[in-house]
Parts: C-alpha cells; sequence; structure tokens
C-alpha cells in the first residue's frame, strides 16, 4: 500500500493493489522538515514560473516575419511553435519525474545551464531548420514551471491547495498571454532575434532568484529510473480521474494552440491588414482569464470540481463558437479570447486540483503524466490548425476548436461517475 508522507494511513485506491514488485518503493520522510510555504516564497515560485513558461510563446506572434526573414511557408513556421510544446512534454515526460528522486532545486540550477544554450542557439539560427531543432530544446529545458507547481502544491496545506495552486498558474498564464505582448513589440521594432536574447536575460535573472530564495524539497523516491518511469505508467493506468483530466486538459489546451498559433496570419490579413504587434496585444485581453485563474482555485477549494469543469469547457465552446463569426471583428475576438482563456485556464486548475490530490508522494510524475498530456494535445491544435488554415483558413481553425472542446464535453458528462468518486 501507498502511504501519505505526513500520516500513517493507507490510501483507498486501486494503485494499492499492485504488488510491491511492481511499484516502486518508496522513502519514509516524516523525520525530515517539510520547509513553510511563506509568501515570499509563493511569489518567487509564481514570478519565475510566468517568465519561464513565457519562453513557449515567444515565437507565436513572430511566426509572420520568421517565415519571411527565413524563406520558409506558413505551415514551417507553424512547426516552430508545435515542436517548442513537443520539446516541453518531452522533457515534462523524461525529466520531470526526476524531482521525486533528486533534489529539485539542484535538477532547476542544472537545467537553466541548457535552457540559455538553446535561447542563444534560437536567436542566431541562419535557417528555418536550426530555429526548429533550437525550438524544440528549448522547450524541453523550459519544464522548470512543472517542477514548480508541484511544489507549490507539496508546500501548501491540503485547506490552501487550490488558491495556491490557482495563484501560480495566474502566474503561468499572464506569463503566456504577455510574452506574446512583448515579443509582439519586440518584434515589430528589433527584429525576432532580439526577443530570444533578451529572454535569456530574464532567464539569467530568475536562475539567480530561485539559488538564493527557492527552498530545497528533499526526495522520497528511492528507486532507480527505470521504475520511477514505469511507475507513471502504472499511475495512469489505475487512476481514472487521472487519464480523465489528461482527456480533458489535452482537448482543452489544443483549443488553446489553435487560436494563437494561427490568429499572428488572420490579422495580416487584409480586413485587419495589422502585424505582430496587434497579435500580442491580444495578450493583454487574455489577462483577464488569467487573473480569473486564481479565483478558479478558491472555487475548486469550496465547490464540486465536476460542476467546475462542466462550465468552464462551456466556455471553451462559446468561445469558438464567437470565432466562427469574428473572421472580420476585432471586437468578436477580443469577446472570444476572455472566454478562450478563461475556460482554457479553468478547466486546467480544476484538473490539477484533482490529481495532485490523489498520491502526494508521486506528485510530479502525476503532473508530469498529465502535462505531457495536455501539452501533446497543445501540439496537435497547433499542428491541425497550421495546416487547415493553409487551405480553409479561419472557417478551419475553428473547425478544430470546436472539435476538441465538444470532444472533451463528451468525455467529461459520460465520465462523472469517476470524476465525482470520492478518494
Amino acid at each position: 500500500m501507498l502511504y501519505h508522507s505526513h500520516v500513517k494511513k493507507p490510501i483507498c485506491c486501486p494503485i494499492s493493489k499492485i504488488d510491491s514488485g511492481t511499484l516502486p518503493h518508496l522513502m519514509n520522510n516524516t523525520t525530515n522538515t517539510q520547509p513553510q510555504l511563506t509568501p515570499l516564497t509563493l511569489w518567487v515560485i509564481t514570478i519565475a514560473t510566468g517568465l519561464i513558461v513565457a519562453n513557449l510563446y515567444y515565437n507565436q506572434p513572430l511566426l509572420g516575419i520568421i517565415s519571411v526573414a527565413l524563406h520558409a511557408s506558413k505551415a514551417q513556421a507553424g512547426l516552430i511553435s508545435m515542436l517548442t510544446q513537443m520539446g516541453y512534454a518531452a522533457g515534462m515526460l523524461f525529466l520531470a519525474p526526476l524531482a521525486d528522486m533528486v533534489k529539485r532545486k539542484k535538477l532547476m540550477m542544472i537545467d537553466f545551464v541548457f535552457m540559455l544554450i538553446s535561447l542563444f542557439a534560437a536567436a542566431f539560427s541562419k535557417d528555418i531548420n536550426l530555429l526548429i531543432v533550437a525550438s524544440f530544446f528549448l522547450g524541453a529545458t523550459s519544464l522548470i514551471p512543472q517542477l514548480l507547481v508541484p511544489m507549490a502544491a507539496h508546500l501548501a496545506t491540503p485547506q490552501t491547495r487550490g488558491k495556491v495552486v490557482g495563484q501560480v498558474m495566474s502566474g503561468l498564464l499572464i506569463g503566456i498571454l504577455l510574452s506574446r505582448t512583448l515579443s509582439g513589440f519586440i518584434g515589430e521594432h528589433l527584429g525576432w532575434r532580439a526577443m530570444f536574447l533578451i529572454a535569456a536575460g530574464f532567464m539569467f535573472i530568475i536562475w539567480i532568484l530561485l539559488y538564493f530564495l527557492l527552498p530545497e524539497v528533499e526526495p522520497e523516491y528511492s528507486g532507480t529510473y527505470a521504475s520511477l518511469m514505469r511507475s507513471m505508467a502504472t499511475l495512469f493506468k489505475t487512476e481514472p480521474k487521472l487519464r480523465l483530466a489528461a482527456f480533458r486538459g489535452a482537448c482543452v489546451f489544443g483549443c488553446f494552440g489553435a487560436f494563437w498559433t494561427t490568429l499572428t496570419f488572420l490579422l495580416k490579413q487584409p480586413q485587419f491588414d495589422t502585424g505582430p504587434q496587434t497579435a500580442g496585444l491580444f495578450g493583454l485581453v487574455g489577462v483577464a482569464g488569467a487573473l480569473g485563474a486564481s479565483l478558479m482555485g478558491r472555487i475548486s477549494d469550496k465547490m464540486d470540481p465536476y460542476n467546475v469543469t462542466t462550465v468552464t469547457i462551456v466556455m471553451v465552446i462559446l468561445a469558438y463558437l464567437t470565432f466562427s463569426f469574428s473572421t472580420a471583428s476585432l471586437v468578436g475576438l477580443v469577446i472570444g479570447v476572455i472566454l478562450l482563456d478563461m475556460g482554457v485556464q479553468g478547466t486546467h486548475i480544476s484538473n490539477q486540483t484533482t490529481v495532485l490530490a490523489l498520491h502526494p508522494e508521486a506528485r510530479n510524475r502525476i503532473n508530469t503524466v498529465y502535462m505531457v498530456s495536455y501539452f501533446m494535445g497543445g501540439s496537435l491544435g497547433t499542428y491541425l490548425a497550421s495546416h487547415l488554415w493553409e487551405q480553409y483558413q479561419w472557417a478551419g481553425v475553428c473547425t478544430i476548436g470546436f472539435a476538441l472542446s465538444i470532444a472533451a464535453l463528451i468525455a467529461h458528462l459520460a465520465c462523472r461517475k469517476i470524476a465525482t468518486q470520492k478518494a
């Protein structure tokens, strides 16, 4: 049986039936003193999460000017965004689980070195293929937010976990959205290469701040890397709530990626005739969704997460309904962005609050399973939207968004019994 690290009480769930040869051995960490989550620590984690995750999205408002500068098609430029997200998923899958078996802060400090190398490689890429490769490794090394979120959940009390995760995820979404605003402005005035060099400067500052201010969390896992990886498959097989959350998350983030990757192409059309700066300014609109994330976290602490998720998925569907009538309307796009970002972020907060409560001693692995699925969904949405844009323009993008959001709602409603089952 698995045990909570602080309470000698077995968790009643299917995974407890796995024999000890299949399930990795866990260390008892009850004698270690857990660092406290102070307001300063929480704010450091929140700011770092936002600035690091921004690395994944700087390229999106720049895809149009990158395609021109490097003589590439829009589909090739779309690969930059897709491979960045796939790299992020790969980094989470193969590196993030290590945080359950090695010191988390040490792992982050080493990762920063490779992140800086990737940013410089992107900035000095001479052709589209080199930029695509650099973007993949930039995504893979920008996994630190997925170490910080479980750390914040680990340090928080059960009564405040939703609020804490909501605040950190607010920082993450603000980083995602304002990255586009900053990138659009920098790309318009200084060129796309300057954005990656500026990002490298940000990462160096965050590296120093985390080194001095982030507490260390001792690992609770004593098995091998191979058994660590196998245990994630075990968790996925035996936790239906995790599988459901992973599917819902993948679908709604696919909707998110489909919109933001192709927005810059839509805004360059004659009815708008604007550049990357305007695409970036839409990030300011989406901050409304980010500010709502903390509220969603508080709601998840007090209300049934199933009902919260129902509402947030419906918001994503309504967003794409609005987009479909906004081919030539900036006002319609603004309304849709607010609905989309609040819906995606609300679903994500509800999902994470649910899955991070399943097994405290395996939070990094559970978060890895969920987030890999999440970003694979985002990559799929980005890929499909980029290619459908070539043939069907905005109508193709809206079709992808509708299909993915409806799939999320159907799965959610069909699995009500699983989602509402008490642990």
